[in-house]
């Protein structure tokens, strides 16, 4: 199983308008920048979270996207939810009609207990959560200056 790079980009997009939350709008130029992410393919993206409601955008000179409620409300699976639509691992867990077999698969049940516990891990994480896990791993590794 692999996350598509729209997720993982939308994922390190919405961290860092967390960690910009309290501050002014943050221009998709400068996200782009800090994550190597094309301007064109961020648009896509941030266009995504901003019609499910996780962020809006702010016109004008001093305009560029925010966060709509506060980091700590915001859950990981939220995001990867709107960018991705139902997290399953197999077609079987979500709709037991899409195979025949499916009532008495025993492979089903891993695949759905495996679902469930992703869907807690990503439940139970928050932006805040990861903004206090960026936090804590510079302040335990502070960047390097040589002259």
């Amino acid at each position: 199983m692999r996350l598509s790079t729209r997720s993982r980009y939308g994922l390190r997009a919405a961290v860092d308008l967390a960690e910009n939350y309290e501050g002014a709008p943050v221009s998709m130029a400068a996200i782009a920048k800090r994550h190597g992410i094309s301007r064109k393919y961020l648009h896509a993206i941030l266009s995504v979270l901003k019609s499910s409601g996780v962020v809006r955008s702010l016109r004008g000179v001093t305009g560029g996207y925010v966060l709509t409620r506060d980091p700590s409300r915001i859950r990981v699976i939220d995001i990867l939810e709107a960018l991705e639509g139902p997290l399953a691992l197999a077609d079987c867990v979500q709709d037991s009609a899409v195979c025949q077999r499916a009532g008495g698969c025993v492979t089903r049940e891993v695949w759905r207990e495996l679902s469930r516990a992703i869907e807690m891990v990503l439940s139970g994480t928050t932006l805040g959560d990861l903004v206090l896990r960026n936090q804590k791993a510079k302040d335990q590794f502070p960047p390097m200056y040589h002259i």
